[in-house]
């Protein structure tokens, strides 16, 4: 195909439809619709993806050992050679098309697949670019489907640019109309297909969020990245061996022996070491926030959220941009924080787990999904996300009235602990470790006064915290279960816990769950949202298959 060729649409008469044709020509008819080619310069970036996952080995063929009679130079350019001859031959034998209700995908080296993959089971199409893509003007097209498994369903690289939005809008449109075939228990004609696939190009979403940069500098103040990126950095350290950690101490080391020598020279009394340690110590603190910035604008440039009738459009990111889709139907929970340094600067962040696993570069795009905005804005999208009267939520209902002191007792024991230990190491002196008492116990009781839980206009939500402030919910229809659980101190305080669980949950994030509620309430409430569960109508069963795949030749 000519790389200035558009992909054809699904609704093309002429395309073959599988299901009406016998088994034994499947393979024929998936072979004449997979016809068109990827981007001619796919190839080199498919070369440097190997060389990315390779680099390691390929760095120890080339600089290891070198000598006149050492062969492994030879090896090293030998492998690359073949992962070069890898990536040409996957360009040639890599092919796609379309058939009035899916995508077929014809690729492979030595084992030739040829994939279908249904448009009603596709979650998200996902633009990529890389800053070499932006370069060249071409975008690299991941698509998602119900049984991806955290893995992109297909990836296309590349296409040009234009060619990539094309296809965009058409798998997103073809999709969609085809899944609403499904809910109403009819087949999408080809005409209703390429209305709905028009309808993607004209359809104009509302922008609900852009982030200048002076937003950016907040959200990075505000945010810890840069603490990630050195914990990250000392991480890899440790494990590149005894000497690179030798050599890093040693320079520590002598860093500090200069710097006590020039205190000397002036000599500096106790206060000044004090003042110096503490400049230095607050030197770290701004370099990690100046870290913590840049990382904040790499990633989060540009940023703009859209909303249409049905999905979320999120575009973002300086030097790798990323546009990715997210259907409403699919947000499963929310996470709402608000930090100290949040309210300082009168800003919130919201997170939220999708019901689809998606792929790793994709994830924090779509997990993050506001990450920075005043209250006032955040209210409003919730408003939009949540059913009628879902949010704000007017009516929070308190804890068990003990909950405080299981917050506690576990914190003051460990204090006594400590306390013992250090006054039979130190004495009298390790009585100080008592102080810390009275900051636990003001801390539960505070934490106890502000947690809440609320059911209202079918949201069920848990609230905690009093300086870092903390909102888990979810719309009360897309929970998937509810258990009621009792520790053995729950058991002596007459309390339970109410755990819902819901699809896509975050492991960064709490779970859904709410704690130290009274037996009476956690058993009230659970009826409540048995109530507010779907009831399973059949609906399921009308669903289409995630995939069929053809017999490899």
């Amino acid at each position: 195909m000519d790389d200035d060729a558009r992909p054809r649409d699904p609704a093309d008469t002429r395309a073959p439809d599988i299901a009406a044709s016998p088994e034994a020509g499947q393979r024929e008819l998936l072979n004449a619709a997979a016809t068109q080619r990827l981007h001619p310069l796919s190839w080199l970036f498919i070369l440097l993806r190997q060389l990315k996952q390779f680099a390691l080995p390929l760095v120890v063929l080339l600089f290891t050992g070198r000598g006149e009679q050492n062969p492994y130079d030879l090896v090293g350019v030998g492998a690359a050679g073949l992962l070069a001859l890898g990536a040409v031959w996957q360009y040639f034998t890599y092919r796609y098309g379309f058939l009035p209700h899916a995508l077929v995908i014809r690729s492979g080296i030595l084992q030739r697949n040829l994939r279908l993959i249904a448009f009603d089971r596709v979650q998200n199409v996902t633009l990529h670019q890389s800053l070499l893509h932006r370069l060249v003007g071409v975008a690299e097209v991941r698509l998602e489907s119900a049984g991806g498994m955290g893995q992109s369903e297909a990836q296309m690289q590349v296409l040009k640019l234009a060619q990539a939005h094309d296809l965009e809008a058409m798998v997103r449109g073809r999709a969609g109309a085809a899944r609403r075939g499904a809910d109403g228990g009819t087949e999408v004609g080809a005409a209703d297909a390429a209305g709905d696939a028009a309808g993607a190009h004209d359809a104009a979403p509302t922008l609900w969020l852009h982030l200048p940069t002076a937003e950016l500098v907040r959200l990075g103040l505000i945010s810890n990245r840069g603490m990630l990126v050195v914990a990250a950095g000392f991480a890899y350290l440790s494990q590149t061996g005894d000497a690179v950690m030798r050599e890093f101490g040693n320079g520590v080391e002598r860093m500090g022996r200069e710097g006590l020598a020039l205190a000397e020279a002036f000599h500096l009394g106790p206060l000044a070491y004090a003042a110096l340690g503490t400049a230095l110590l607050l030197a770290l603190l701004a370099a990690v926030r100046v870290l913590s910035v840049a990382l904040a604008i790499l990633q989060f440039h540009d940023f703009h959220l859209y909303a249409g009738e049905r999905e979320l459009r999120v575009e973002r990111g300086l030097l790798s941009r990323i546009r990715a889709h997210l259907p409403k139907r699919r947000i499963q929970a929310y996470a709402l924080r608000e930090s100290l340094l949040h309210r300082w600067f009168g800003r919130q962040s919201l997170r939220v787990d999708r019901a689809a696993m998606e792929a790793q570069n994709e994830s924090q795009s779509l997990r993050d999904l506001v990450p920075l905005a005043t209250p006032e804005g955040m209210d409003g999208m919730l408003a939009a996300l949540l059913p009628p009267g879902g949010w704000p939520l007017a009516q929070w209902h308190p804890l068990h009235p003990r909950a405080w002191w299981r917050k506690f007792a576990p914190v003051a024991a460990w204090i006594l602990a400590g306390t013992a230990l250090l006054v039979a190491h130190e004495g009298l002196p390790g009585l100080w470790g008592l102080a810390l008492l009275p900051v636990a116990y003001v801390r539960a009781r505070l934490w106890a006064r502000y947690s809440a839980w609320a059911l209202d206009g079918g949201v069920v939500a848990f609230r905690q915290g009093w300086l870092s402030r903390h909102w888990r919910f979810a719309e009360a229809r897309k929970v998937h279960a509810l258990r009621i659980t009792q520790s053995p101190f729950d058991r002596r305080n007459g309390m339970a816990t109410l755990h819902l669980d819901t699809a896509g949950a975050s492991p960064l994030e709490p779970p859904l769950r709410i704690p130290y509620l009274t037996v009476a309430d956690a058993e009230a409430l659970a009826e409540r949202l048995r109530g507010l569960l779907p009831r399973d109508d059949g609906a399921l069963n009308r669903a289409r298959t995630a995939e069929s795949a053809a017999p490899a030749g």
